[in-house]
């Protein structure tokens, strides 16, 4: 079978000795998200073939390849003889009959007897020649002909060019914990963390009986999204309803908002080293609501003793959030209209510039807080999603 899918990756490129680590966890990842599809995959230096498919498999390869992060694009391509002969068959067999074309060649194997521009101008007459409704467009055509001649004397000629995920290999750049709510903002950040090589684990806070069982699943739905791009994912869910009480009875009303993401920045720490995660995530992005500007920001920061805590969409607008929640299919989930913990007891004037030693004031009007979050994070639940 002479037709396969030739993929490419982006970034590993630049590993240099360490490169076959990063080569290593993108072919994992490429058959972990094949699994169950029938097809050969052959890894040839910078180049990833898979073959032996059913013509009919295609489009649910082509599908599930695009959530592969590490791989920069794919092309469905013929693989041939590195002769001129077979190259120009193959060609005439690909380009249409009108409309106007170029020809893109890329001459890995040097010993190939002409050179890229040779083969360039070579084929181009060859298929002038041959479709007379054809003409040649360098710059915007209709049909790209591309021609990669590899180092093993093969030669992959194809049309199509896919863009893949892009990003680092899932399991390169360690462990975070994401806090996920049911909004946008939060599944785009894991996304963005997932794409650069980091393994996301899911934390969620639920209010039961102030929020439902339809809240929960909400969250349970993105996580599974998300989990189509990293290869599978652990959800915790931490009951957080009797916090959000005591700081209700006790705590200054302005402060609530602050406080209550304060506790779960601590919460969220003790679960992400007993999880050995290395790093807290979450869907903050700076002045987008009172409890992210940056002074508020900074009080909850402070509650973060030893981890870091990444904010990949910090410097993006909403409209911008909601394009690559759209992108990765979260959207929709999201917006359903089932509340998370953070809409319990909303407060009518939430502070917006808090100072640290005002909400730890307001934490020691909370008998046993201490022991409250601990209790939370002792009577976790875990969800694995595949």
């Amino acid at each position: 079978m002479d037709k396969v899918l030739l993929l490419r990756h982006g970034e590993i490129h630049l590993k240099g000795k360490n490169k076959s680590y990063f080569e290593s966890l993108l072919i994992a990842a490429i058959r972990r998200q094949l699994k169950g599809l029938p097809f050969t995959l052959t890894h040839k230096r910078s180049r990833y073939i898979l073959s032996d498919y059913p013509p009919d498999a295609e489009t649910a390869l082509i599908a599930r390849l695009k959530k592969v992060f590490g791989l920069h694009s794919f092309s469905p391509a013929y693989i041939t003889a590195s002769t001129l002969t077979a190259i120009q068959e193959k060609a005439l067999e690909i380009c249409p009959a009108s409309g106007t074309f170029r020809v893109k060649t890329n001459r890995a194997d040097k010993r190939f007897p002409i050179n890229s521009m040779e083969l360039n101008r070579y084929l181009g007459e060859k298929l002038l020649g041959t479709h007379k409704a054809l003409k040649v467009d360098l710059e915007n055509p209709d049909f790209t002909v591309h021609v990669d001649i590899r180092e093993d004397g093969g030669s992959f000629v194809y049309a199509q060019t896919i863009p893949g995920a892009g990003g680092m290999p899932i399991g390169s750049a360690g462990r975070g914990l994401l806090l996920l709510s049911g909004g946008i903002d939060s599944p785009v950040a894991g996304y963005m963390m997932a794409k650069r090589g980091m393994t996301v684990d899911g934390l969620h806070f639920h209010s039961y009986p102030y929020t439902g069982e339809m809240a929960k699943q909400k969250v349970v739905k993105l996580a599974a999204i998300l989990s189509g791009y990293t290869g599978g994912m652990q959800l915790i869910c931490l009951p957080f309803a009797k916090i959000q009480e005591e700081i209700h009875r006790y705590a200054d009303p302005s402060y609530m908002i602050t406080l209550l993401r304060c506790c779960m920045m601590e919460a969220a720490e003790l679960v992400a080293k007993r999880r050995g995660a290395s790093a807290l995530i979450n869907g903050e992005s700076l002045g987008q609501v009172a409890s992210q500007t940056i002074e508020s920001i900074n009080v909850t920061q402070a509650f973060v003793k030893n981890l870091p805590v990444f904010r990949p969409v910090i410097g993006f607008d909403k409209q911008e959030i909601i394009e690559i929640a759209h992108k990765i299919g979260t959207y929709q989930t999201s917006i359903l209209p089932y509340e998370d913990c953070c809409t319990v007891f909303l407060p009518d004037n939430p502070v917006t510039r808090p100072r640290l030693e005002n909400v730890l004031n307001e934490r020691a009007k909370i008998p046993g807080l201490d022991a409250l979050i601990l209790e939370a994070v002792n009577n976790l639940e875990l969800l694995k999603i595949v």
